[in-house]
């Protein structure tokens, strides 16, 4: 199985030498959660729907749903509080069995190493510090997982939701990163970090390959898809971007704030991010498929960011925005679209909801409510349409031309829209 690499460019992933669209599920508790019966089936839903990437937790999610199998990777007597003395070979052994599974299905795995509330001083270990594990182990963990996982060539995530507010978090993750490095050479590693975040330590910045931030779930600074692609680029060496955990379908906003994210609200977190300069791919949650909910299950006592009560397994995977966004990674490849640079300076709407970027002498702008839309450029012997990307229809578009500007003419849907502008060929 090829491995995944950095293009050149440093804007977009390569795998075989072609570039390769990050989608990704997000599915954190399928170690423990998730029997093989059920794995099956969703393996071959995901596939259908196009993702080729899935982001899962080597160690047992905090804030998971209490439906788990019973395997645990550490000694345990009521599956919330490990002893970090002993690795449950029964666990590895089964964990290995579904990446087996998924990569025989087409999977790219994205493993995460060492979730934020198994590592001091981050904003989850103060919430619930029981579970911290000792400094001199987080090496020999590192080395746990290289040794299981390594040959189905995953991406590694060192950091999970994690902030990197004190030099004790840094020192665990530089840990665990040296090793992964040392063992694994070859394998892109990147950071997951917490919502609305972009500090990324000087001591782990230049082992990793490409960027994931998290434009989260709390809905008031849903702007976070496009401002943290800005900020990053601004701040740091140029490496590919993904947003890595947008708002999640049908998630109870954070804080327990009344309300629910919508596939509208997924959606144009999606392409916020994309069209922002986090064009290497973007991830999709479902509430009840990351924490892997079932029927009558127990409560789980540690409430993480206090989201509402989320659906069953069965119910989330037949969410609408799944659709949506495997009719992402459809459109680009259709149009053979890979780079997106950021182009809004163009823009001549008083907005910054309105985003645009440039691919290979095309123009992607996307659309949340419906306007006219103007650039500062003359688009003589352009083309343009309009995708509505809830219903997949297509309109063709007229384009005023002036001098030193273009004004693209209000589409005729209702909602989230892709123009798509391109040079007409002879």
């Amino acid at each position: 199985m090829s491995k995944l690499r950095i293009d050149e460019s440093k804007n977009i992933l390569i795998k075989d030498n072609k570039p390769f669209f990050y989608l990704a599920d997000t599915i954190w508790s399928a170690f423990t959660n998730v029997t093989l019966e059920e794995w099956d089936y969703y393996l071959k839903k995901r596939k259908m729907q196009g993702f080729n990437v899935l982001q899962i937790n080597t160690l047992p999610q905090w804030d998971r749903c209490m439906s788990d199998v019973g395997v645990y990777p550490f000694p345990t007597t009521d599956g919330q509080q490990f002893s970090f003395s002993a690795f449950h070979e029964e666990y590895y052994e089964r964990a290995r069995k579904m990446c087996e599974m998924a990569v025989e299905q087409g999977f790219l795995l994205a493993l995460i190493v060492l979730w934020l509330n198994y590592v001091p001083g981050t904003w989850g270990s103060r919430m619930f510090d029981k579970n911290i594990m000792p400094k001199d182990f987080v090496a020999e963990y590192a080395k746990k997982i290289v040794q299981e996982f390594d040959e189905y060539n995953p991406i590694y995530v060192i950091s999970g939701d994690t902030d990197f507010d004190t030099p004790e978090t840094i020192s665990y993750y530089k840990t665990a990163l040296d090793v992964i490095c040392e063992k694994s050479p070859d394998s892109l590693k990147t950071l997951h970090i917490k919502r609305g975040y972009d500090v990324l330590p000087a001591e782990l910045l230049d082992k990793i390959d490409f960027y994931m931030f998290q434009s989260g779930h709390n809905k008031k600074e849903q702007d976070m898809a496009f401002l943290l692609p800005e900020r990053i680029a601004k701040q740091y060496p140029k490496k590919p971007m993904i947003n890595a955990e947008p708002c999640y379908e049908q998630m109870g906003y954070s804080r327990e704030e009344y309300g629910r994210f919508q596939a509208d609200d997924i959606r144009r977190a999606a392409w916020l991010s994309l069209l922002s300069g986090a064009c290497a791919g973007v991830t999709y949650g479902a509430h009840g498929i990351w924490n892997w909910n079932k029927l009558n299950c127990p409560k789980n006592p540690i409430l993480g960011e206090g989201f509402d009560k989320p659906y069953t397994w069965q119910e989330a995977i037949e969410f609408p925005g799944a659709w949506d966004y495997g009719f992402i990674k459809y459109l680009l490849e259709e149009y053979k679209i890979s780079t997106m640079t950021p182009a809004n300076q163009l823009l001549l709407n008083e907005t910054e909801q309105i985003r645009v970027a440039e691919a290979d002498g095309r123009y992607l702008v996307f659309v949340r409510h419906n306007t006219s839309v103007g650039l500062a450029r003359e688009l003589t012997g352009y083309r343009a349409r309009a995708i509505d990307l809830q219903t997949r229809r297509v309109a063709l578009l007229d384009i005023d031309i002036e001098e030193g500007k273009s004004v693209i003419q209000m589409h005729p849907f209702y909602e989230d829209a892709l123009l798509i502008l391109e040079p007409v060929q002879k």
